[in-house]
């Protein structure tokens, strides 16, 4: 058999951990244990074994149920790699060295077991107002983030605005604030309910998607 298939798409060999097989396909090469987003395996190779991990315990599955926030868990173990991918959005490894980062829980595609992480609120808006809690992840470790488009990230150097829904992640190190923008007719970010934007100061970066995420098709059932 030839294609042109078969010479540009071939499996990326390399010893890395995590491995980006192309901008939309993560490879995780395992011999212990992975925390990914539920379904989000499209094939593997080796002996793995998928175990539901819920929202990561039960303060996590409260704050989970309170905010909406979080991360729907699978724990893969065994020896082999992995293949994972979420809805062909773009896929951007992050590698934390003793640090902390923060990351919209619609965002998360897999992470070391090793990171800490929790659910947390962004002060300043009510929990009516939605899509302000965000995963924390602290210590040393890779994470996978998903993004809907190319992201841009933008060094908080002046003071910066994002959408909360299109906020993908941020360095820890930042204040975050919120922005109110007067007018019923200047809602800005897809249910959220009210005219906001996080305000970000201070040292580090946003990295920002190039939407408000997959829209939901109309349906009338």
């Amino acid at each position: 058999m030839r294609s042109d298939l078969l010479g540009n798409n071939l499996e990326q060999q390399t010893a890395d951990h995590f491995a980006l097989q192309n901008p939309r396909m993560l490879r995780v090469r395992l011999a212990g244990e992975l925390m990914a987003r539920q379904g989000a395996m499209v094939a593997y190779q080796g002996e793995m074994d998928f175990a539901y991990q819920g929202s990561g315990g039960l303060g996590k599955m409260f704050k989970k149920a309170l905010t909406g926030e979080g991360v729907p868990l699978m724990r893969v173990s065994g020896r082999g790699d992995v293949f994972l991918a979420d809805g062909a959005s773009e896929i951007h490894v992050l590698t934390l060295d003793n640090e902390s980062i923060t990351v919209n829980g619609r965002n998360v595609l897999a992470f070391d077991p090793a990171l800490k992480w929790d659910i947390r609120r962004v002060e300043g808006v009510s929990v009516v107002a939605g899509g302000l809690f965000n995963t924390v992840f602290t210590g040393t470790g890779q994470i996978a983030v998903t993004a809907h488009g190319t992201p841009v990230v933008l060094s908080v150097d002046a003071p910066t605005f994002a959408d909360p829904q299109s906020a993908v992640a941020w360095s820890s190190t930042l204040t975050v604030s919120v922005r109110r923008t007067a007018g019923a007719s200047a809602l800005i970010g897809r249910g959220s309910g009210e005219a906001f934007q996080l305000g970000f100061s201070g040292s580090g970066v946003v990295i920002v998607q190039a939407s408000e995420g997959p829209t939901v098709a109309p349906h009338t059932h």
